[in-house]
């Protein structure tokens, strides 16, 4: 399904068309992509399990935690496991460039990802991450949900590899993104 805009207006049907592929597949969880925690709600009550993955802390500004406490003790009680980590595409590679100028590996895979979509480069990204955080089980497909700045517009079912074998990672669907971007 190819959505004519990024953006917002797609989280509803992203989600709806992420969910009834797991299910088809038989995948048991969804890799969400949510600053705030609504996409992660938006998939709440599906029968699957959820893993939201947030931005850092100090990513919107030092000390900066864009996902309220509240927002995330409501997740928690819901089954969702949350993880606020550095950015697979990131980390270390930003700061060189920040500091020095500039471009390295990290960032020149994250801009080959984008052509693509913004969405699916987050999508792959969130996947490897939760993989290395222990929070999906190794060698299992999942349906990662993500978008193009708020809400989901992009869905993909990934077998994600850990960061130190990222080049095993497989996109085996594109569910849905958006054409322009």
């Amino acid at each position: 399904m190819y959505w004519e805009k990024a953006g917002t207006e797609n989280t509803q049907a992203t989600v709806k068309l992420a969910v009834e592929r797991a299910k088809e597949l038989g995948i048991k969880r969804l890799v969400v992509a949510s600053c705030s925690g609504k996409t992660i709600e938006a998939c709440l009550g599906k029968g699957l399990e959820i893993v939201g993955v947030t931005h850092h802390v100090g990513f919107a500004g030092p000390g900066e935690d864009e996902m309220t406490e509240e927002m995330r003790k409501k997740l928690a009680q819901q089954g969702v496991k949350l993880l606020t980590t550095t950015h697979l595409m990131a980390g270390l590679d930003r700061a060189v460039r920040n500091k020095f100028g500039g471009l390295y590996p990290a960032e020149i895979i994250a801009a080959s990802l984008r052509m693509l979509g913004q969405g699916l480069k987050v999508c792959v990204e969130i996947a490897g991450m939760a993989l290395d955080a222990g929070l999906i089980p190794y060698g299992e497909e999942v349906v990662a949900v993500a978008g193009t700045g708020e809400g989901a517009d992009t869905a993909a079912v990934i077998l994600p590899a850990h960061s130190n074998n990222f080049f095993e990672t497989k996109v085996k669907e594109i569910i849905c993104k958006p054409r322009e971007f």
